[in-house]
């Protein structure tokens, strides 16, 4: 038999152990007032969610929160035991893929519910619903004047049942939290009204990383008791090792949230290889266009990771990747496939050493923060960048 062909050298190392550590950590700071839904949408935030959902059960997690209803399938295979939540909505003619896969959806618009409806019945089966609300967000989500036509929905005789009731916190990583408690309030007269409608919903799912690490958790489960549900919040990022930052204009970020990150865990390293290493004279131009031009003698390393794989083509001349421990200022223009470093000032750098693009080597670490920051963008894009091309390899 055939040896497997050696594959380039760009790839991502999830740390499941990391991710499951991160999860348990997270569900204690939940307990006892919320369960919490692990979003592995978008492909785990980019990290496999092959790798991440199975780990997510494995942590103790019995919810799983994906972007639609393909995502649900896949989920569904792998951790046929958990609840998959399709936050996204669904799509027309995907009602029996919902039913067929005992997938949970979010749905807030008439003709989804209708959807959903008419394929509980072709199956012969009951589909639990959490039906969001729009509380201020203005994306997706019934209003409020449009609350009653959606709640006739699951009139009695109805195959679709009113499992949950769910909105979007979209500022829950401001230190002034007036905006989130406004829309808590909103949210309380919904659910009134939902409860005057003779509706009895389980969950009210609600709360994103930021929320549970500011300890928002406590109020939600309050409102969730009031009407005789549960609390069930969604923590994405936090998951994956990194705690949102707070917009701290107005008052200093949660100590809760400073004594999460130092305890959260990276789960995502991305390495690549130097493919070689050459010395230019001083004048030489470096890259497309000659937008580096050497000032000096230079010793350059020529790296097997481009744009092609998410490396930020705007990070040319203003980042660094870390190799034999230190930072290696990114030379000229980042390709498609290819990168080069300087690497002047680090010595016995050669072909195979390995770099860090994300991770840690010997005191140095760059994050995905640092990559957003630099990019003028956020991490959760950062990750998701990262091309399918590159390898998630579980270590």
């Amino acid at each position: 038999m055939d040896s497997p062909m050696p594959m380039r050298p760009c790839w991502v190392e999830i740390c499941t152990r990391a991710f499951e550590d991160n999860i348990r950590f997270l569900e204690g700071l939940a307990a006892p007032h919320a369960e919490l839904l692990a979003i592995v949408k978008a492909d785990a935030y980019g990290h496999s969610l092959a790798l991440c959902a199975p780990a997510a059960t494995r942590a103790g997690a019995r919810w799983l929160g994906v972007t639609c209803v393909e995502e649900g399938a896949i989920a569904h295979a792998l951790c046929p035991d958990a609840r998959i939540l399709v936050i996204g909505g669904v799509f027309p003619g995907q009602g029996a893929e919902v039913a067929r896969h005992r997938l949970t959806p979010v749905a807030w618009e008439p003709w989804q519910l209708d959807e959903l409806r008419d394929a509980a019945r072709a199956a012969g089966v009951s589909i639990p619903v959490h039906l969001e609300v729009d509380t201020g967000m203005s994306r997706q989500g019934v209003d409020f004047d449009s609350l009653a036509p959606a709640l006739e929905r699951f009139a009695p005789g109805s195959p679709l049942r009113l499992e949950g009731v769910m909105t979007h916190l979209y500022a829950a990583d401001e230190s002034d939290e007036r905006v989130t408690e406004e829309q808590l309030r909103r949210l309380d007269a919904a659910l009134s009204r939902i409860g005057a409608a003779g509706h009895l919903p389980d969950w009210l799912n609600v709360g994103n990383s930021a929320a549970l690490l500011a300890g928002q958790s406590v109020p939600i489960a309050e409102l969730a008791a009031r009407h005789g549900m549960k609390a069930l919040l969604r923590p994405g990022l936090a998951l994956y090792g990194l705690a949102p930052r707070f917009d701290a204009s107005l008052k200093p970020e949660p100590e809760s949230v400073a004594a999460a990150r130092a305890r959260l865990q990276p789960v995502l390293g991305w390495k690549t290889r130097v493919v070689g290493v050459r010395s230019v004279a001083a004048g030489a131009a470096v890259g497309y266009n000659g937008s580096f031009v050497a000032t000096e003698p230079m010793r350059l390393a020529l790296v097997a990771a481009g744009y092609g794989d998410g490396l930020d083509r705007r990070l040319g001349n203003r980042f660094s990747l870390l190799v034999r421990g230190e930072r290696a200022p990114l030379a000229g223009r980042i390709s498609m496939d290819q990168a080069v470093l300087d690497v002047t000032e680090i010595p016995g750098v050669t072909a195979g050493d390995e770099v860090a693009i994300i991770g840690s080597q010997g005191n140095e670490t760059i994050t995905a923060f640092d990559h957003a920051d630099a990019s003028g963008t956020i991490p959760w894009e950062v990750f998701l960048r990262i091309g399918a091309r590159v390898r998630r390899v579980p270590v």
